[in-house]
């Protein structure tokens, strides 16, 4: 069984290659960033022209990926997100069994109604036990104010569970071992680094961003 999943694993990685890499794909390399960008819009926190862009990679269930939004989000949201430095998105890596599918549903659903951050931070804040379970998924929908009928509709299809496994897939294909994992211009970041390693991560790019600039 185990082996089985391995090798399911394997082809649905592989087809994701195959999906995000250009025709021309043999005459050239196709950059980690341009990779992402084949990924199309996601959940973003800052302006879309900031020179860093942050990519996470993150799982609803992952205690570590708690630590990265209650300890490390707020200080880079301050110190340079709201700055118009760094552009920050959340993607799906989805690893842990049923209940991160179910879950990263319903901040799909949430965001249909204009409201991820806030269901990403209220599963961040519930998480543990059967904190994902599909009554519960629904019940933090309503203390959000959301529409119950379109969120209920859209939890039980499978709308977005394309989408989530396609993240999921991309995010194993560029070498992501666990969650949560960044990827800070392209540069792949593992685990819930302290703020220190994003700062020192985006000063650097920064000033790469400067240098190109001035030659301009």
């Amino acid at each position: 069984m185990q082996a089985d999943r391995q090798i399911l694993w394997m082809v649905v990685v592989w087809l994701a290659a195959l999906v995000i890499l250009p025709r021309n794909a043999e005459s050239r390399s196709v950059s980690v960033e341009e990779t992402l960008a084949a990924l199309g819009n996601g959940p973003t926190l800052g302006t879309t022209v900031a020179p860093v862009t942050i990519v996470e990679f993150s799982d609803f269930q992952c205690s570590f990926c708690k630590k990265f939004w209650a300890d490390t989000l707020p200080r880079l949201k301050e110190t340079h997100i709201k700055k118009g430095q760094v552009r920050f998105i959340y993607r799906h890596f989805a690893i842990l069994g049923k209940h991160s599918v179910e879950a990263a549903k319903g901040a799909e659903c949430a965001r249909e109604q204009g409201k991820f951050w806030e269901y990403h931070d209220k599963l961040f804040s519930n998480q543990g036990g059967s904190a994902f379970t599909n009554a519960k998924l629904r019940r933090y929908a309503q203390e959000l104010g959301l529409e119950r009928r379109p969120f209920s509709r859209c939890l039980d299809s499978d709308t977005y569970v394309k989408k989530i496994e396609g993240e999921t897939a991309v995010a194993a294909f560029l070498g992501a071992r666990g969650t949560p994992t960044f990827f800070a211009n392209g540069r792949l970041l593992a685990g819930a680094q302290p703020f220190e390693v994003f700062q020192n991560v985006i000063e650097d790019e920064l000033r790469k961003s400067s240098s190109k600039k001035k030659r301009r």
